[in-house]
């Protein structure tokens, strides 16, 4: 059940999206056609120079005078030329609106309709940057056989260099010429030093990890006293799940700045170890191989490097024994989930086996050579 909701919510979202392209597409189309329709709604004048021409046509010339001085009544206009006046009205508001100069920078003008057709140049053209990454990312994972954070870097890199011809594309519509970069160098280079300084440094930092991968998506790291998972490597972030379901997001420059602990970098392969105290007079070699057993009777304990049972010293009340096991791990609570069950498998042995596991003791000695005084 909790599949096929999760499949449901994949429609649904996939759905929306789709109609919200469509909208945009459409909703494109009909600002493009605004012009063309202002062009097709304009006037007929030839018509009226010719209706004009005919009523202002000269007498015969066999006519008598009376008639000839007898000018003849106006026609009256039709109501639909009324009509076609105020049409023609709105229609040349709406076209001095849509054709309205904002400005123009470097001798460029820049109209209204310009920004609006570049604006949704962006959003229409982020979104498919955003649609062909997905598919690139899953096409490679499922037909090139690429791991998945191979994949996940490499659409990374094709959404910034689409994201990048995107707004150049935006800037072309727009009419923004190039060289206002010249102008706005000199104020970008003052926000790096002062408020854009962290912005930068982190935007930097993310994209030395994607190229270098110090950590990659699905790495097991440990960061300040954290431990998780690496859940998404973003543009200024990276999101670390904890082992207790809980996101932190961490800024991309933390992890070339400090100590980062992956312990996936070149593999998966994780040493856990298990102590245990046993009571003096306990047999060692018995202890020994009984260790040894639970770990070889766990599944996920492999053979190579096999396990490993130090006697590690003599303590105050217990023999200290500390088995190194090594396993795979896909998930942080592996190696703690492993540690638990061998800890089980080690205690189920030693009772079968009547091997104490010790605890802490002290022995006290009274000295009867004088009576022992008592105060209340």
């Amino acid at each position: 059940m909790l599949t096929c909701g999760r499949y449901s919510d994949v429609m649904q979202n996939q759905l929306a999206m789709k109609r919200f392209g469509h909208a945009l597409l459409f909703l494109l189309v009909v600002i493009l056609l605004l012009p063309v329709a202002d062009g097709l709604a304009q006037p007929d004048t030839p018509t009226e120079t010719v209706e004009n021409t005919e009523t202002t046509q000269a007498p015969p010339a066999d006519a008598t005078p009376q008639e000839q001085s007898v000018p003849e009544a106006p026609k009256p206009a039709p109501d639909s030329k009324s009509d076609s006046d105020g049409d023609n009205e709105q229609q040349t508001t709406l076209s001095k609106v849509w054709n309205y100069e904002l400005g123009s920078p470097g001798g460029t003008p820049i109209r209204f309709n310009q920004i609006v057709i570049a604006l949704l140049v962006v959003l229409i053209g982020m979104w498919l940057a955003k649609r062909i990454t997905n598919i690139i990312s899953g096409r490679l994972v499922r037909v090139s056989k690429v791991s998945e954070s191979v994949a996940y870097t490499l659409g990374k890199i094709v959404y910034y260099i689409a994201s990048a011809m995107v707004i150049l594309i935006a800037m072309q519509v727009a009419g923004i010429p190039t060289t206002v970069f010249t102008v706005l160098g000199g104020a970008l280079a003052i926000g790096v030093g002062f408020g854009a300084q962290n912005l930068f440094n982190n935007l930097i930092s993310g994209i030395i990890i994607l190229t270098e991968k110090p950590i990659r998506r699905n790495d097991i790291v440990e960061i300040d006293e954290m431990e998780g998972k690496v859940a998404e490597i973003g543009n200024r972030r990276t999101r670390i799940r904890r082992f207790d379901g809980i996101d932190v997001l961490v800024p991309n420059s933390t992890f070339l700045e400090n100590n980062v602990i992956n312990w996936t970098l070149h593999d998966a392969l994780i040493r856990g170890s298990v102590g245990v105290g046993v009571a003096y007079g306990s047999p060692v070699e018995k202890v020994r191989e009984l260790m040894l057993q639970a770990a070889k009777e766990n599944k996920n304990c492999i053979d190579t490097p096999p396990p490993t049972v130090l006697f590690t010293e003599f303590g105050d009340n217990t023999l200290n024994f500390l088995m190194y096991v090594w396993t795979q791990v896909q998930s942080p609570m592996d190696r703690k989930r492993l540690e638990s069950e061998l800890r089980f498998a080690i205690d189920k042995l030693f009772k079968e086996h009547d091997i104490t596991i010790a605890f802490p003791q002290r022995d006290v000695h009274l000295d009867t050579l004088k009576p022992l005084e008592v105060r209340m």
